[in-house]
């Protein structure tokens, strides 16, 4: 799905918890995330951390969005 939004013009983020599916399927721009059951976020944290985590990895997925890529690459956060 990911490479036929990409084919029509429109960048796509793959944000995941496990980066080498999303390699597998094709994506170009890839955000690890935290955890299969809460992918963006922690709710072990504290609302303030839990806040600023998520918001770290939405940056970095946006970041990802405006970045032109050639290969498939993945953004650290």
């Amino acid at each position: 799905m990911v490479k036929e939004i990409e084919r029509t013009g429109i960048p796509v983020v793959h944000m995941c918890t496990v980066t080498p599916i999303s390699m597998t399927v094709g994506a170009n721009r890839i955000v690890p995330t935290i955890a299969i059951p809460h992918p963006l976020g922690n709710p072990e944290l504290p609302l303030d951390e839990e806040y600023a985590l998520r918001r770290k990895l939405v940056d970095k997925a946006l970041e990802a969005l405006s970045t032109e890529v050639d290969d498939q690459t993945i953004f650290e956060v």
